[in-house]
């Protein structure tokens, strides 16, 4: 589930609906934005499945006019580290002027017959503020297809702090477009603080 909205009012209210431990995230969440307006905000709730046990996590991504914030909130079952369940939030507040990159990746079906403004059946929203980077590297080489020279390594810096998948299928039409609207208001956002 994801809500995406423009005031602090309606932020509580989303994380409220997502039903995944409302009063803990709205907390977490409420505490890094302080006074601060908020322009836009998105809420997704995610479940995953690890092995035998069923696991949600909810992400909650706050657009101030100075400030992104993304909290992200994990339930955890009892373990031999932990005699009960517990969740494990998290909060991050960037200057939006530190934001590198706000990628969105579409996924549409029947390109050749694709009209505008029709929904993707997914998106995939990454930014990228420098806090984590992924190296890829592979050996690299030449031309030559006798050659037996070390060619040393090639590879890519791909900035991937966080990546946040949503799909039409599993999540529903509505979180895509909220998804499309957070990310066109942050990608404004970012454009803006460049100038």
């Amino acid at each position: 589930m994801a809500k995406t909205g423009t005031t602090t009012q309606g932020l509580r209210a989303a994380i409220e609906r997502s039903g995944y431990y409302p009063a803990l995230v709205a907390e977490a969440v409420e505490t890094a934005v302080g006074g601060d307006p908020v322009v836009s905000y998105l809420v997704h709730q995610e479940t995953t499945f690890d092995a035998n046990e069923v696991r949600r996590h909810v992400t909650v991504l706050v657009l101030t006019p100075h400030r992104f914030i993304v909290s992200h909130t994990d339930e955890q079952a009892v373990d031999e580290s932990s005699p009960t369940p517990h969740a494990t939030t998290s909060t991050e507040s960037v200057r939006i002027d530190r934001i590198s990159s706000v990628v969105l990746s579409r996924v549409v079906a029947n390109p050749e017959a694709y009209t505008p403004r029709t929904l993707p059946r997914e998106v995939v929203l990454t930014i990228g503020w420098g806090a984590v980077n992924r190296i890829d590297l592979e050996p690299a080489g030449c031309a030559d297809p006798n050659c037996e020279a070390d060619h040393g390594y090639t590879g890519s810096s791909t900035a991937d702090d966080l990546s946040l998948r949503v799909s039409e299928a599993g999540d529903g039409p509505e979180t895509v477009r909220q998804t499309l609207a957070f990310a066109q208001a942050l990608s404004e956002a970012t454009a803006a603080a460049a100038r």
